[in-house]
């Protein structure tokens, strides 16, 4: 597939690389030749600069050949352009990133349709959610709503107290099976495992449940599960607003955000359960003025990462239970997790998802690029005849990088296990690691 990413940014680059990866040819476009320079002595793609507002640079870029055309500029109105001028050239499908959510409303979406934008993608918004999602369910690493929620795939860290530590998979009683193993996140590496595999203290087990086990999964876990009540969140970002509007107005949210001109911005939208203060998240005293003891939640929502993960392990320090940093410095992502963060954000793995769900010919949506675990996870449809609906699971000697965890039947949420036959139609939950698109695609079209 033939990609133009447009905007060589933090978000232009991540996806560029990735996308490598899977083997699609990739153009980079953007402005400045400096930061083409430093990304392409280390990704195989093609560099090129121009404007891609600019018809003469976007027909040189020959955007008519192209598949599919992603405007990831900083700037919304020059991403919209982008993808009209795009789209009318010739591009088989377009995607803006924007920054109004008004855009996305279905009425609206039609109309940006109509003009040739196909696709957009709100990656502070996506982030906020999942904020949100995080806060609910405090006990958990990872927390994905799949197949209108009747499913559920989630990451904990397995605790010494866990009845499940040092136990094999196959040891896991059937019987009585409320979740699916799909995935072990142990130190750097992340496996897909066989019934021989050992849980073990420290690992991070990603799994598939339904929404009726969910009470009974923070003790198997190790965990005790909590109400949110009392939140602080260190800098005033576009994430941290978009959060706040999210949250229930029965939670008592305090932000410190440094920039007084942004801090007075913070009062004037921010809902009446907020209170803003003019000061230094990273300042231990004022936090402790301010309550920290007391802190259900921290969220540290700044611009620099290294903030984010120190203020996190402070806020550990003085008994905050849930701790939430965005880390958009991929090499920092490990060392979150290293010091126990309880959920990492990063807005590239989110912009990441939402072109993955483009990419897959088959039948996919509400994909989720994980970024503790190198890997993704996804709804994807059983085409009838496809190979995935010939034999039992276990029979279908899977590449050792795709697992399923679980699948809609008729409307019916069900895990699956070894001996599940998937029927066509069925919608299949599928844990992927990175670069095996094309495998899933093989299996169920």
């Amino acid at each position: 597939m033939r990609i133009i990413i447009a905007g060589a940014g933090a978000v232009g680059t991540h996806l560029a690389k990735l996308l490598v990866q899977e083997n699609h040819d990739i153009v980079l476009m953007d402005e400045d030749r400096e930061r083409l320079n430093t990304i392409k002595d280390n990704v195989e793609l093609l560099p090129r600069v121009g404007n891609c507002t600019s018809l003469k640079d976007l027909t040189e870029a020959e955007v008519r050949d192209t598949d599919l055309f992603i405007a990831v500029t900083t700037e919304e109105s020059k991403n919209i352009t982008a993808c009209l001028l795009a789209s009318n050239l010739g591009a088989k499908k377009t995607l803006a990133r924007i920054d109004n959510y008004e855009y996305l409303l279905p009425k609206n979406i039609e109309f940006f349709e109509r003009l040739g934008v196909n696709s957009m993608i709100y990656p502070e918004m996506m982030a906020a959610k999942e904020i949100v999602s995080a806060l609910k369910n405090p006990w958990t690493r990872v927390w994905w709503e799949l197949c209108n929620g009747s499913i559920i795939l989630s990451g904990a860290k397995i605790r010494e107290n866990s009845p499940i530590a040092n136990r094999h998979i196959y040891e896991l009683i059937p019987e009585n099976k409320k979740f699916h193993v799909v995935a072990i996140k142990r130190n750097t590496q992340t496996l897909i495992p066989t019934g021989k595999d050992q849980i073990l203290s420290g690992d991070i087990l990603y799994f598939t449940t339904l929404r009726k086990n969910l009470n009974d999964l923070p003790e198997i876990m190790g965990k005790t599960s909590f109400e949110t009540k009392n939140i602080i969140i260190m800098g005033g970002s576009r994430i941290a607003l978009q959060t706040v509007k999210y949250l229930p107005d029965n939670i008592n949210v305090k932000i410190v955000e440094k920039d007084r001109e942004r801090a007075e911005m913070l009062v004037e939208k921010t809902p009446s359960n907020v209170t803003v203060f003019l000061g230094d998240g990273r300042d231990t005293e004022l936090l402790v003025n301010e309550g920290i003891g007391e802190a259900d939640a921290f969220l540290a929502l700044t611009g620099n990462s290294e903030a984010n993960i120190l203020a996190c392990i402070a806020a550990k320090q003085h008994g905050v239970k849930k701790t939430i940093a965005e880390v958009e410095n991929l090499d920092y992502i490990s060392l979150a997790e290293k010091f126990d963060i309880g959920s990492v954000i990063n807005k590239k793995f989110i912009a990441a998802s939402k072109i993955y769900e483009l990419l897959l010919q088959a039948d996919a949506s509400n994909i989720k690029n994980l970024a503790f675990a190198n890997a993704n996870v996804g709804e994807v449809i059983a085409h009838p005849n496809s190979k995935v609906t010939k034999k039992i699971i276990k029979n279908l000697k899977l590449p050792s990088d795709i697992t399923f965890g679980a699948l809609i039947r008729n409307g019916e949420p069900m895990l699956v296990d070894g001996e599940t036959l998937i029927e066509p139609y069925d919608q299949v939950v599928v844990f992927f690691l990175n670069r095996s698109m094309k495998n899933i695609e093989n299996l169920f079209n």
